[in-house]
């Protein structure tokens, strides 16, 4: 199973240290749609994903229209998280697909509401309390990439702890 973390004009450094950290610990690519709200250089960024940006699997994209029509989501298992998703998160069966790409937007203002709109069967998210307005980005990376890993019974990944051999 491959797996695509895609995240469109992130601005918060530190979210894509720790998702860029994620990816590299399950295997994952990371998708970098420009612009970017912040330097790929800072140190901040390097910090959060500290020894892992040489096993990581990057491609950055100048724009999201460059990026949809490479990877075209009629063409692709492609699913965009939002708080205003049709589907919960764990509802897809993941473990039948050989690629998935999971969408993000930006931290203040989520992905485009026309695409949402366009590809609305292919809506995500994340339940929890409707008072509140989102989780933070890296910690919903985290919680989708890892269900999806779930639904393919952890495939490629070490299952058994080595600390106790």
């Amino acid at each position: 199973m491959k797996i695509n973390v895609v995240l469109v004009e992130p601005e918060i450094p530190q979210n894509t240290g720790n998702i860029a950290r994620t990816c590299a610990a399950t295997g994952g690519k990371l998708h970098l749609v420009h612009p970017l709200g912040f330097s790929l250089s800072e140190k901040a960024l390097k910090r959060a994903g500290l020894d892992y940006w040489d096993k990581l699997d990057i491609e950055e994209h100048s724009s999201f229209k460059t990026f949809l029509n490479k990877y075209k989501p009629e063409e692709n298992n492609m699913f965009f998280v939002t708080t205003k998703g049709k589907h919960v998160y764990s509802e897809p069966d993941y473990s039948r697909m050989n690629e998935v790409f999971v969408l993000f937007g930006k931290e203040t203002k989520g992905l485009p509401e026309d695409i949402l709109k366009k590809y609305l069967d292919k809506t995500i998210r994340i339940p929890m309390r409707p008072t509140l307005r989102s989780l933070n980005l890296s910690n919903s990376v985290s919680i989708v990439v890892y269900d999806i890993l779930r639904q393919a019974e952890f495939e490629g990944l070490e299952e058994i702890s080595k600390y106790f051999d």
